[in-house]
C-alpha cells in the first residue's frame, strides 16, 4: 500500500476491488469520531472531575485526527499522541479517584488502538518501532509522577498500541507480497505466452526450410542441366543459367545458416519429407484407432506445399486436442475446396474444419500426451503466415469447432 500516489496521498484501502471496503476506513473513522468525542468530553468532566473547556479542547484534539488518519495517519498520530500526553498532564491537577485508569482513560486507549492500526497499514517498520518507542517512553516517563502510584494496568496504553501496530504491519506486508505475486503472475504468463508465440514461429520457420530448400534445389538442377538438356544454346544464354545455379547454391547455403541459427538444442533435425494433405488420412485412422469414431472428408485438390503443410498441423493439433481434453468425442474432420467470394476479391480457399462432440464421460483431467505443438497459438501462427483466416471456440452443446480458410493462389499468399 503505497502513501502517495502522483504526489498525492492515498487513502488507507484505496486500492481495494470493492466499493465498500475502500470507504469502511472512512465508515470506521467517523463512528469513532462521533462515538468519542461527547464521551471524552463527558468521562474527562465528570469522572475526573476535570475543567470543561480543557476537556472539551482535549476530546477535539484526541478525537478529530483520527479522521485525518485515513489519509495521513502519521500526522494525525503525532497530534492524538501530543494531547494524550497533554491530557495526562492535566489530569495531575485534578484529584479524582484511584480506581481511575491514568495516565490515558479508556476512551483515549480506543483511539489511540485505532490509530495505530491505521499507522501499521500505512507505513514502514522503522517508523512503527520508532512509534512504539515513543508511546513505551511517554508512557514509562508519566508513570514516575503517578498520583496513585504506578502498576501494570498503566501500561495497557503501550501494550494495546503495540499490538495493533504490529497487526497492521503484518497485515500491510502480507498485502504488499500479494500484490508482487499477482504481478510477477502477470509478467510470467506474458513472457510464458511470447516465449511460446516465438518457439511456434521458429517450429513452423524450420519446417518450412524442407518446403523452400526442395523449390531451391530443383531450380538449382534445372539451371545446372540446361545446357545438356536444350540444344544448342547460345552462350549468353548458358551464361545466365549458370549464373542462376551459383545464385539458388548460394541461396540454399544461406538458408541451412539461418536453420542453424532457428535450431535450439531439443531441436532434432527433420529428416523425413514434411507432409500434406495426402497425410492427413493416416492421421486421421491413427487417431481413430486411438482416440474415438472420427470422419473424414477428403480433398484431392493440388494445393501450395506451404498450404497443405499448415493445413497437416491445424488437423494435428486439432485431433490432439480432442483427445487431451475430449478423449471418446466423435469427431469430424473434413477439408474442402471453396471458390472465391460473391464480391470476386480473391481466389480459392482451402477450407479445414475439426468438429468435435462433447465427450461420453467428462474427462478427470486432460490427458498428459505428447503436444505436437502449442494449441491454437500454434494454429494462428500458421494460419497467419499463409494469409487465411481461424475461427476456434466452443460449440453450445459442449463440442468444439476449429475451422480455418488458407488461400491457394500465390497472389493471396503472404
Amino acid at each position: 500500500m503505497t502513501p502517495v500516489e502522483e504526489g498525492r496521498p492515498r487513502a488507507l484501502l484505496a486500492g481495494a476491488s470493492r466499493r465498500w471496503v475502500r470507504l469502511l476506513p472512512w465508515a470506521v473513522a467517523f463512528v469513532l469520531c462521533v462515538v468519542l468525542l461527547p464521551t471524552t468530553i463527558v468521562v474527562l468532566t465528570a469522572d475526573y472531575g476535570l475543567n470543561g473547556g480543557v476537556a472539551s479542547a482535549l476530546a477535539v484534539a484526541q478525537s478529530a485526527p483520527l479522521l485525518l488518519a485515513v489519509v495521513r495517519p502519521l500526522h494525525a498520530w503525532y497530534v492524538v499522541f501530543a494531547a494524550d500526553v497533554a491530557g495526562a498532564l492535566a489530569l495531575l491537577g485534578v484529584d479524582f479517584e484511584q480506581r481511575l485508569l491514568w495516565p490515558f482513560p479508556p476512551m483515549e486507549l480506543v483511539g489511540y488502538i485505532a490509530l495505530c492500526l491505521a499507522l501499521g497499514l500505512r507505513e514502514r517498520r522503522r517508523t512503527l518501532v520508532l512509534v512504539w518507542l515513543a508511546t513505551a517512553g511517554a508512557n514509562v516517563g508519566l508513570g514516575f509522577v503517578a498520583p496513585h502510584g504506578s502498576g501494570a494496568k498503566e501500561l495497557l496504553f503501550t501494550i494495546l498500541g503495540g499490538v495493533a501496530l504490529l497487526l497492521g504491519g503484518v497485515l500491510r506486508e502480507r498485502s504488499e507480497v500479494q500484490r508482487r505475486l499477482v504481478e510477477q503472475e502477470t509478467i510470467s504468463e506474458a513472457e510464458r505466452g511470447r516465449r511460446t508465440l516465438l518457439e511456434e514461429r521458429a517450429r513452423i520457420a524450420r519446417e518450412l526450410h524442407d518446403v523452400v530448400a526442395h523449390h531451391m534445389s530443383v531450380i538449382t538442377v534445372q539451371a545446372d542441366t540446361a545446357e545438356y538438356r536444350l540444344a544448342a544454346l547460345p552462350p549468353d544464354v548458358r551464361e545466365e543459367f549458370t549464373s542462376i545455379a551459383a545464385t539458388a547454391r548460394e541461396s540454399l547455403g544461406e538458408m541451412r545458416r539461418l536453420l542453424g541459427v532457428l535450431r535450439n538444442e531439443e531441436a532434432h533435425g527433420e529428416l523425413a519429407p514434411q507432409p500434406g494433405l495426402a497425410q492427413i488420412g493416416q492421421l486421421v485412422e491413427a487417431t481413430a484407432r486411438t482416440g474415438g469414431p472420427v470422419d473424414f472428408t477428403p480433398c484431392d485438390a493440388e494445393v501450395p506445399e506451404a498450404v497443405g503443410l499448415s493445413a497437416y498441423r491445424i488437423v494435428q493439433e486439432a485431433l490432439a486436442n480432442v483427445v487431451r481434453h475430449a478423449p471418446g468425442a466423435a469427431t469430424h474432420v473434413s477439408l474442402s475446396v471453396s471458390p472465391p467470394a460473391d464480391d470476386g476479391q480473391g481466389g480459392d480457399r482451402l477450407t479445414v474444419l475439426v468438429v468435435n462432440d462433447p465427450p461420453p464421460e467428462p474427462p478427470a483431467g486432460p490427458l498428459e500426451v505428447g503436444g505436437t505443438g502449442h494449441g491454437l497459438v500454434g494454429m494462428r501462427e500458421r494460419v497467419r503466415l499463409v494469409g487465411g483466416t481461424l475461427d476456434a471456440g466452443p460449440l453450445p452443446d459442449g463440442g468444439f469447432r476449429v475451422a480455418a480458410q488458407l488461400p491457394l493462389t500465390e497472389e493471396d499468399l503472404t
